[in-house]
């Protein structure tokens, strides 16, 4: 299927774009007029671009059906500040509450049940529900066109973070699974980014790794290895000497699995569960013990 973005209608090619872009981001953005009318938005064409100097960037886009566009955009043009308020969870329902087109001046903090908490450098209210909130700056605003559908990307710099300590690690890090953050998909879609959903990728860059055209051509060839499977076992730092090999063999699960009848097809199912549990170097070495018709 070939999408000619010149030909296919806005309405159309938004949705494909979102759904091949995806997850992305929620910027939950509170913003305010110069009288001080608040509003509450999200937006997803968000993501985090420096971060030195901390730059966040959104773009809040015009309507496809009439051409117009959000309060949040008036109000940032207005007075250059707003806070981007991190989505979880818990508040998703009432985020998507906010994303209703209300009358001008209606307050959707009132709409969706959420608090307005003060900010300390910005004027625009935080959303205390919100387990993260980035007061923001806004340096530049860039019109990408005139029609409905396109893009003003809304620069700001973070000039104040604010992070619930409930959601802090040992580490002193965020905890993916206590922020339990949501992300937006095409059409109706979400995504949670928690639990089984959020796993790690060990893949250092030094020192440089084999790379997949270092593989036996019997690795490459096995039905058992998935893509990933070969990818993990790409990025091993260098291949196993001899007499690391030999002594592998000799242990006694590797010896059982040599002795029977079944032992290439055996072998493989082991690499692949030593790559579930991240033992690449072991998975490695049980393939090399294989071979692969």
């Amino acid at each position: 299927m070939i999408i000619d973005p010149k030909t296919i209608n806005t309405k159309d090619l938004h949705q494909f774009l979102l759904a091949i872009v995806a997850p992305r981001p929620i910027a939950f953005v509170s913003s305010m007029d110069a009288k001080g009318n608040v509003n509450l938005a999200p937006f997803s064409f968000f993501n985090c671009f420096s971060s030195n100097p901390p730059i966040v960037v959104f773009s809040a886009n015009r309507r496809v059906a009439d051409n117009t566009t959000k309060d949040t955009l008036a109000n940032v043009i207005e007075t250059g500040e707003c806070v981007i308020n991190a989505v979880s969870y818990a508040i998703v329902r009432q985020m998507a509450l906010c994303s209703v087109d209300y009358p001008n001046g209606v307050n959707e903090f009132e709409k969706s049940g959420l608090t307005p908490i003060a900010s300390t450098i910005v004027k625009p209210p935080r959303v205390k529900e919100c387990l993260a909130q980035l007061e923001c700056k806004v340096t530049q605003i860039i019109p990408l066109g005139e029609d409905g559908g396109a893009g003003n990307l809304v620069i700001c710099e973070v000039v104040q973070i604010h992070v619930d300590e409930s959601i802090i690690d040992e580490r002193n890090r965020i905890d993916p699974d206590k922020i339990d953050l949501m992300g937006r998909m095409g059409r109706l879609y979400y995504a949670r980014a928690s639990g089984d959903a959020v796993y790690t990728i060990h893949q250092p860059v030094q020192p440089i790794p084999i790379g997949f055209d270092m593989l036996p051509e019997h690795f490459i060839k096995s039905k058992i290895l998935t893509a990933n499977d070969l990818g993990a076992l790409a990025s091993v730092e260098k291949m196993p000497e001899a007499e690391e090999l030999i002594a592998f063999a000799k242990e006694e699960n590797i010896k059982a699995i040599l002795d029977a009848e079944d032992y290439n097809e055996k072998l493989q199912h082991h690499a692949h569960q030593l790559l579930i549990e991240d033992n690449k170097l072991e998975a490695f070495m049980t393939m090399m013990l294989a071979t692969v018709q």
